[in-house]
């Protein structure tokens, strides 16, 4: 039996059967409803679906592999880069061998366009598209978890209960991730830690390190060796605007003035979504350096992911505005300043916080590297 089957990507001979189970799914149907037809009078719902299910069908006929359906979902990214960003820049790029296995370690900014640019970056550059990292509670919604597994998304066990539970499901994605990466030279993303940095402040989880480690560390081979094995390149994305960053400084807000936040039921989605279809400006992408031997610790290791993601992280013009006005001075940045005339008051200087974080941490790292 598949020691993988319930977390892996679906693959190719599974593909038209799902595509076909999807078509067929409410849920999907309805939600495409939402998204495209929001504003249509809601009697129309019924033969919108009729319709809706009709074009999907069609759509769907010629796609018989994973690499089709990349293919479609590619043609949908060039139209929201078109319509959602100002600009999208790939550094280092260029470094990366084709037919060989990175471990993409990234920061993580948001739900789906950060795994999604990073894609695109490798698609237009002739290279394997990732294998992506993703919670399983994004996949509370079963046409999700199909969708997500379609464009090649693995599933991290997160609601695992119990140690036992916990280690049993660290121990079978580790595996996954080395047999990804060494037996089929599969590129694969991850981020950097559990969740986004809703506060823009990058750190690496060295428990993430640790996972990585499981399955080689039962082979008794060195930690060092290990890592180097796993080819690790830390990758900075940089947004100049983020989709979410008014709903992510209402959690903060919450949590800070309250000491707690539950999320809806469905917020994940809506964070999905906003993500998706909101305004993003500059966007860059940057590929850090493989991480070779020469760490003999999961701390060490961790520092060297952080000094590349921080060092590396593109400061935006939103980044140099908002460090001015928490010091007092003038932006310099109108349309960041009309932008934080849409920002409720409260949530301000949360918002500010978010997005000068990144350059005064990048400020502070570089200093101290100096001294």
């Amino acid at each position: 039996m598949d020691q993988f089957h319930d977390i892996r990507p679906y693959n190719d001979d599974e593909v038209a059967k799902v595509l076909n189970n999807l078509v067929e799914m409410p849920d999907f149907i309805n939600t495409i409803i939402g998204f495209r037809f929001a504003q249509w009078p809601r009697f129309l719902r019924a033969p919108l679906a009729f319709c809706v299910k009709l074009a999907l069908k069609r759509q769907i006929a010629n796609i018989s592999n994973v690499h089709e359906f990349q293919t479609r979902v590619a043609s949908y990214m060039e139209r929201m880069i078109k319509t959602t960003t100002t600009n999208v820049e790939y550094r280092g790029i260029e470094k990366l061998e084709k037919g060989v296995g990175y471990l993409f370690l990234s920061n993580h900014r948001d739900i789906a366009m950060d795994p999604a640019f990073v894609n695109y970056g490798l698609y237009l550059a002739g290279l394997n598209t990732v294998r992506i990292a993703i919670g399983d509670n994004l996949l509370r919604r079963p046409f999700v978890s199909d969708l997500m597994r379609l464009n090649k998304s693995f599933i991290v066990k997160r609601s695992a209960n119990g140690i036992r539970e916990m280690m049993a499901a660290f121990g079978q994605l580790s595996a996954y991730i080395t047999e990804s990466l060494m037996t089929d030279q599969a590129n694969i993303w991850i981020a950097q830690k559990e969740g986004r940095a809703k506060d823009g402040l990058d750190q690496t989880d060295p428990a993430i390190i640790k996972m990585f480690f499981m399955s080689q560390k039962k082979a008794k081979t060195p930690f060092a060796d290990a890592m180097a094995n796993l080819k690790i390149v830390p990758v900075s994305i940089a947004y100049e605007y983020d989709p979410c960053a008014f709903d992510k400084a209402r959690e903060l807000h919450q949590k800070s003035t309250t000491g707690a936040y539950e999320k809806a039921e469905f917020e994940d989605i809506d964070s999905i979504k906003n993500g998706i279809v909101g305004q993003k400006g500059k966007v860059v992408v940057t590929f850090g350096d493989v991480i070779k031997d020469g760490f003999e610790t999961p701390e060490a290791f961790v520092a060297e992911v952080d000094r590349q993601i921080i060092t590396h992280y593109a400061i935006q013009s939103t980044n140099e505005a908002a460090l001015a006005l928490q010091q007092g001075l003038p932006s310099g940045d109108s349309a960041f300043s009309n932008y934080l005339e849409r920002c409720p008051e409260n949530l301000r200087e949360t918002v500010l916080a978010m997005y000068a974080n990144p350059l005064k941490q990048q400020k502070k790292y570089l200093n101290k590297s100096f001294e």
